[in-house]
């Protein structure tokens, strides 16, 4: 399996009227560079706003660090820290 990560874009009535395109990314683990177009197409939010891809990265090394996929389940990994907690660190 490699990363992937999805840069979508899609109009929102709600924002500027729909004349900006907002942008979403997302992080998608896939076989290979067609899985991960699938995959990203079959996202709840990406349909439900009528998503297009922009552009696809498969990230492979960050800052000199190889990047290695474990299977680990059925459970998303990520942790996500606020405005507030990012504004205190030094």
């Amino acid at each position: 399996m490699k990363l992937y990560l999805i840069h979508a874009g899609f109009y929102d009535e709600k924002i500027s009227n729909g004349i900006y395109e907002s942008h979403a990314n997302y992080f998608l683990a896939a076989k290979d560079l067609s899985e991960a177009k699938t995959k990203a197409k079959k996202i709840k939010e990406f349909k439900e706003k009528k998503m297009h891809i922009d552009g696809i990265i498969e990230v492979t090394n960050v800052d000199g660090y190889d990047i290695i996929l474990e299977a680990k389940g059925n459970r998303n990994g990520l942790k996500q820290f606020s405005h507030s907690e990012i504004k205190i660190l030094k």
